[in-house]
């Protein structure tokens, strides 16, 4: 479903992502772990477009997407949820969610916000709050259930538990293994290794840019927590 080989990026003189090489399947959850500043966040970033390459190509499905804005990627049916939400603050909950509305496609499931309320049964009750008045893990949710209506037959999730309550942590596991159900493809970046544990079928290990194992989970967890 998506598949980077050779990914060489980074910001200004500063390079970050040192060939970089990792493919996700329809149906599976994969963990990319490490610390903080490992380039986890600038690895999906490449993958959606937000930062050019300087080396390297990216597949999405059939087609090369490497070359394209993220805008064009996003329309193809790659969603990305950043670490910072980026939800609209003076927009409702349904107002946000309809900001992400795209077509059908085919090959990946179709949301509608009635579908999404039975995924997120804490934004039903909130239609018409504010962004801006909920909780982080309640952003959290209009963030997914945002770029869910956009279609996407794979999601970038980048830091989904990060700074969230244990019991809002445990809603979210839940909803990345229903999303898995649906036959999503998700990559997730995750430094929290319990969460992992909790969603992903696989994982790859990043230390600074640089790819430094991939396989079973028990396996790559074991060298992550040597490091």
């Amino acid at each position: 479903m998506l598949e980077a080989r050779g990914l060489v990026a980074g910001y200004g003189r500063a390079q970050i992502l040192f060939d970089v090489a990792l493919e996700i399947r329809a149906g599976e959850v994969v963990a990319l772990l490490g610390r903080n500043g490992a380039g986890k966040s600038t690895t999906l970033k490449a993958l959606m477009g937000l930062l050019p390459l300087r080396a390297g190509e990216v597949r999405f499905g059939a087609e090369r997407i490497d070359r394209l804005p993220a805008y064009r990627i996003a329309r193809l049916g790659l969603g990305y949820v950043p670490e910072d939400r980026r939800i609209f603050t003076d927009l409702t909950v349904i107002e946000n969610l309809e900001v992400g509305r795209q077509p059908p496609r085919a090959g990946a499931p179709a949301w509608t916000p009635a579908r999404l309320y039975e995924l997120f049964p804490n934004l039903a009750r909130m239609q018409t709050r504010l962004g801006g008045r909920m909780s982080g893990g309640e952003q959290q949710m209009l963030t997914i259930a945002r770029t869910l209506m956009g279609n996407p037959a794979a999601l970038l999730l980048d830091e989904p538990s990060e700074g969230l309550a244990p019991v809002i942590v445990e809603q979210m596991a839940r909803t990345i293994r229903d999303l898995k159900r649906e036959g999503l493809a998700i990559l997730l970046s995750e430094q929290n290794v319990h969460f992992a544990d909790a969603v992903a079928d696989r994982a790859y290990l990043i230390e600074q840019g640089h790819i430094r194992g991939a396989g079973a989970l028990a396996e790559v967890r074991e060298r992550y927590q040597s490091l």
